[in-house]
């Protein structure tokens, strides 16, 4: 596996939770990576934290990593990559501790059209 920082994904994803009304996340706490070469086949991005352990023993404080897959998400149309990008983005819970919120009952595919909708694409 190969990772490199995108800068405009990473661009995006605090502009979706800007546009969203995502206050709870500390937008310069959070960055999008490519990553290539998986074996996976079904993961299009996966969100990765700071675990509490990593952050007490580092004096760190929470930071969100978003994966996108590149085999499978620079496939997707636009619009599915947008919605892509919401579905982890839900995954940050309100506490912005270093945790996840489960896909049931938040993250799930009626939250993420919600969203969708709101931006008004």
């Amino acid at each position: 596996m190969r990772y490199s920082f995108s800068e405009e994904w990473t661009e995006k994803a605090r502009g979706l939770a800007r546009q969203l009304q995502f206050d709870h996340i500390d937008l310069g706490r959070i960055a999008c990576v490519q990553s290539t070469g998986t074996k996976t086949r079904r993961i299009i991005a996966r969100i990765h934290t700071l675990g509490k352990v990593m952050q007490l023993g580092m004096a760190q404080k929470p930071f969100y990593v978003i994966e996108l897959i590149s085999e499978r998400f620079g496939k997707m149309q636009p619009e599915e990559q947008t919605k892509t990008l919401i579905h982890e983005l839900l995954h940050i819970p309100h506490s912005f501790g270093g945790g996840f919120r489960h896909h049931k009952p938040y993250v799930n595919n009626k939250t993420v059209e919600e969203a969708f909708r709101k931006l008004g694409i």
